[in-house]
């Protein structure tokens, strides 16, 4: 009887345990028996790994009782990415390759019949994980651009078994793996200058970009509700290095697609815009097993939700938790998952179910309870929520007549972002939607008269204790953005201006 042990990774939501892969060759009848918990893509790697190691012209051992176990039991092992370590396994137990060859490494992929490597989802926790043990990593090369976001580590790529092996005896040696190059960031999306008036959106639009505020835009088809929502990709910053590596886990184990992407594409924000008519599940997550949604794809960057109320109102509430805590929790039987879900928020609606709908009642052709239900589908938490509710009325045509080419005024503005943003992360360390309710009576300290005065909005527009704490961090981040110390009644008056859903609903609960 020989016995040998290699390591691999198993993928727990954004987790990457470690597996050791026990593989035994005893006397007996010939038999290839794989335990410790596999599931239906894992129990057929059998007939994978027999074939690659007979196409590769290795010895497979006929005459063996041959059982494989990943270690520990109590783990559920999911799809082929346990292929190569199986391989080796039986390689290292078979005398074909030597115990202390395999012993320091991790090994990752899944082998096809003849022999070649294709990649694996959620590659990079299982690297980071990895160098953190001070193991080498042998990995497929579809997976490369994803292993190169990492800047130290200790990881080779290789196309096929025989490729591994020869690394592992020594007469071809496998290239390390070199880290992404330093480049300059490319911004995504077009200039602000593009659109044009909507003023009130677009100064709404750089607040929001300054404090991650979360915002809704209010008004009819054709007013350049999408292109605002466009416009806010380019306003934020870089992610920083750790920023950067979160997102890109959480791609990786979201399947990114290995061969399309690029590293520097690993690294960027991007905005996510599901349709309406996805389910709970695409949105915040799920599946068996668990994996992440379109706000975990949106972490570090936003998520566009356009004709809101046209979105399931259970899909729609899903929202809530993931918006408080900046992470979802997704629970099975036996099996519990964590994602982090950090996203901005902007959503796009028209108030009318009809479509047209130029700020007042009178211009739609829909009645006020038609609007009213219309607008019932919006639940009264999840607005709480949204920090800014912007009025992106219909343009006059003169406007357009007379728009011209201006000089970009997105660069700019990215300045400015990115200066409120530093001083808010060296005040208070983070971002002012991000503040803590005990932070408020100190980073939002009100005047007794200002304070009277925001009570008395409140109370006219009839909103929660929540969305008076909304308004008092946006006052905040229009005092920063004016450089301003203390928050005044201007500042306040601003963040009010800024509620055109709550103005139209109370005048829907007027009539």
């Amino acid at each position: 009887m020989s016995l040998a042990r290699v390591f691999t990774r198993a993928l727990y939501g954004m987790e990457a345990p470690l597996v050791t892969v026990e593989v035994c060759l005893a006397a007996g009848l010939p038999a290839f028996t794989v335990v410790g918990m596999p599931q239906a893509g894992v129990r057929e790697a059998r007939d994978r790994v027999r074939s690659a190691i007979q196409a590769s012209e290795f010895n497979f051992p006929r005459g063996s009782k041959i059982t494989v176990n990943l270690a520990p039991a109590d783990l559920p092992k999911h799809g082929a990415r346990y292929d190569l370590a199986i391989a080796m396994g039986i390689l290292a137990a078979d005398g074909q390759l030597s115990e202390s060859s395999v012993v320091s490494r991790e090994f990752y992929g899944e082998l096809t019949l003849n022999g070649e490597l294709r990649g694996v989802e959620g590659m990079l926790p299982a690297l980071l994980a990895c160098r953190r043990e001070g193991r080498e990593a042998v990995i497929p090369l579809d997976n490369l651009a994803e292993a190169q976001v990492i800047r130290e580590q200790q990881c080779v790529v290789g196309e096929s078994l025989r490729d591994v092996v020869e690394h592992l005896s020594g007469p071809h040696r496998l290239p390390p793996v070199k880290p992404v190059a330093e480049t300059s960031y490319v911004y995504p999306g077009g200039d602000l200058a593009d659109v044009i008036g909507q003023e009130q959106a677009k100064r709404a639009l750089v607040l929001a970009a300054m404090g991650g505020h979360h915002l809704l835009f209010v008004g009819p088809p054709g007013t350049g509700k999408t292109m605002l929502a466009q416009r806010l990709l380019g306003l934020l910053p870089p992610l920083s290095d750790e920023e950067g590596l979160e997102v890109a886990a959480v791609r990786s184990v979201a399947g990114y697609e290995h061969r399309a992407a690029t590293p520097q594409s690993w690294l960027q924000r991007s905005m996510r815009a599901p349709h309406h008519s996805c389910s709970a599940a695409a949105l915040v997550g799920g599946g068996s097993p668990p994996q992440p949604g379109e706000i975990s794809l949106a972490h570090k960057a936003l998520l566009f939700l356009d004709e809101l109320p046209e979105f399931s109102r259970h899909v729609l509430d899903s929202l809530r938790e993931p918006l408080e805590s900046g992470q979802v929790s997704i629970s099975r039987a036996g099996y519990q998952a964590k994602f982090p879900a950090q996203f901005q928020l902007v959503c796009a609606l028209n108030p009318s179910p009809c479509g047209h709908f130029d700020g007042t009642l009178a211009s739609a052709r829909a009645s006020p309870d038609q609007i009213t239900r219309y607008l019932g589908k919006l639940s009264g938490p999840l607005l709480d929520r949204i920090d800014m509710q912007v009025s992106v009325p219909r343009q006059p045509a003169v406007l357009q007549q007379q728009h011209q080419q201006q000089e970009p005024q997105t660069p700019l503005l990215r300045e400015q972002v990115e200066a409120v943003r530093g001083l808010q992360l060296k005040r208070q360390k983070c971002l002012n939607s991000e503040l803590e309710t005990a932070q408020l009576a100190d980073v939002c300290r009100l005047s007794d008269e200002d304070h009277g005065f925001l009570v008395s909005a409140i109370e006219r527009f009839n909103l929660s204790h929540r969305a008076y704490h909304r308004v008092l961090r946006l006052a905040r981040t229009i005092a920063d953005a004016a450089g301003a110390e203390h928050i005044s009644k201007t500042h306040l008056a601003e963040a009010l201006s800024y509620r055109a859903l709550d103005r139209l609903l109370q005048q829907l609960q007027d009539l």
